[in-house]
Parts: structure tokens; C-alpha cells; sequence
């Protein structure tokens, strides 16, 4: 049944997909705010074709501690794509940190160039901490909400990844506080997995970092509390708890975390 109810949302999920990128280019001529009402509803639709057909619903704990007003870093864990459709209705116009090569796909990247996201290249190494923070700062000005994968790539559930220090530079050099976003979706919604499986996804935003620790404590207060709060979503749905190393030095880790 779970195979069946996969192939279903996966043909629907495609196919929807394909119609409604190439069949709503009009409203790349639309001002941003517009637009964006548009990909949201595209993302509504796509909430039912999860809830119609894979069985997959969400609940989100914590908002009290998103802010109201003002930019913030979102620290959001990096499970599947399904987190990425998600985040326009969890905070208020969102700007995703994302890979510069995602730009480049024909009709997507042209969707994201319009959004306004913050586009990294990687290839750059240490050129590429620079130019986050410099496309970062207008976004903090406006007051938008700035999403940040602190691993930098999708994680499965129950493998473990160092957090990258770009995380902690933007911390420093924006002077905006982290909030760091737990979820269990990868139980359901796999990293590269044609099997979604039934059941309630939590989303748990949990209380602020505020600005001005430093970055090294940040980082460390950052990882501790977000890997804590997703083993116990993980755990409590039935998933495995994280294995890490020893020791891990967050800090220290390389840089860019983009969305993949």
C-alpha cells in the first residue's frame, strides 16, 4: 500500500509540478510579493497532494519563539526537500541561503532569482563567507527572515554531519539573533527516496539565540540544543537517534551552507 500510495504522489507530484512551472512563467512579470503569493499557493497544492494521497500532515510546535518583526537567522535542520516547500508558510517571506548552481536550472532558478534568494558559490572557498554576508546584509535591512542549513546539505535521519562555521559568520557580522528549527520530515519524506511514508511531521522552533555571545559559543549552543530537540522528534516518531563522533569541533568546520 505504502509502494502504491508512493508511485501515486510521486506521478502527481511531478507531473503538477511540470504543469504549473512551465504553465505560470506569466507570473515572472508580476512584482516579487506577487509572485510569491502565487508559489505559495503552488506549495498549498502540494500540501494536499501530500496529505490526498502519500498520507503525510505537519504540526509545527514553538512558534512563539519566531519573532514577529525584525530579519532572524532561521538554523533549520536539512532533511528532504519537503522542509524547502514549507518554509513560506512557517515564516514570513523567507531568503534561502541556496547554492549559486540552483540559479542556473531553467525555469526554477528563474523563480528563485525572483524571490530574491541569497546565492552562494561554493567554488569560491574563503570568497565565498564574503559574499554571503555582503547579499545577506540587504536582507537583514529589510527585515526578512534569512534561512541557513548550518550542515550544509541534506542529512538522513540518524547520520551526523559538522556544522559549518558560515552559520556562525553571519551571527557576527549581521547582529541578528539564530533560531534554530528542529524537525523529524526525513522519517517520512527521505533524502532521495521514491517511498514517502505516512504519518505527522514536527516542525519545532525552539527559543532564540540572542545576539552578541560570539561566535564560537553560539555555534556550540546552536548544535547542542538543535541536534538535542531532533533526536527527540526522531526518536519519539520511531527513527534513530544521531551517531556522532567523540569529539566535533563545529567551529572549525568548512564553510557555505547552502540549500541542496
Amino acid at each position: 500500500m505504502i509502494f502504491l500510495r508512493s508511485l501515486a504522489f510521486n506521478v502527481a507530484f511531478y507531473v503538477w509540478t511540470a504543469v504549473v512551472c512551465v504553465g505560470l512563467l506569466w507570473m515572472l512579470l508580476l512584482p516579487r510579493r506577487g509572485m510569491i503569493r502565487v508559489v505559495m499557493w503552488y506549495f498549498s497544492t502540494v500540501s494536499w497532494l501530500e496529505r490526498t494521497l502519500a498520507g503525510i500532515r505537519y504540526e509545527v510546535r514553538g512558534r512563539e519563539h519566531v519573532p514577529q518583526s525584525g530579519s532572524f537567522l532561521l538554523a533549520a535542520k536539512h532533511q528532504s526537500a519537503w522542509e524547502t516547500m514549507k518554509l513560506h508558510f512557517l515564516v514570513n517571506d523567507p531568503a534561502i541561503i541556496l547554492k549559486r548552481e540552483l540559479l542556473w536550472i531553467p525555469i526554477w532558478g528563474w523563480y528563485a532569482a525572483k524571490a530574491k534568494m541569497i546565492a552562494v558559490d561554493r567554488g569560491a572557498k574563503g570568497r565565498a563567507v564574503a559574499s554571503m554576508v555582503r547579499n545577506a546584509r540587504p536582507v537583514r535591512d529589510e527585515g526578512r527572515p534569512i534561512v541557513i542549513f548550518p550542515q550544509g546539505t541534506r542529512v538522513a535521519v540518524g547520520a551526523y554531519r559538522p556544522y559549518r562555521i558560515g552559520v556562525g559568520v553571519l551571527y557576527d557580522n549581521l547582529g541578528i539573533p539564530i533560531v534554530p528549527m528542529a524537525l523529524n520530515a526525513g522519517l517520512y519524506w527521505a533524502r532521495n527516496s521514491f517511498i514517502k511514508r505516512p504519518g505527522t511531521i514536527i516542525v519545532e522552533f525552539l527559543p532564540a539565540i540572542p545576539p552578541g555571545l560570539g561566535r564560537a559559543k553560539a555555534m556550540k549552543e546552536l548544535e547542542e540544543r538543535l541536534e538535542a530537540a531532533t533526536d527527540r522528534l526522531v526518536v519519539a516518531a520511531g527513527g534513530p537517534a544521531t551517531v556522532r563522533p567523540k569529539t566535533t569541533d563545529a567551529v572549525a568546520a568548512p564553510v557555505t551552507e547552502t540549500a541542496s
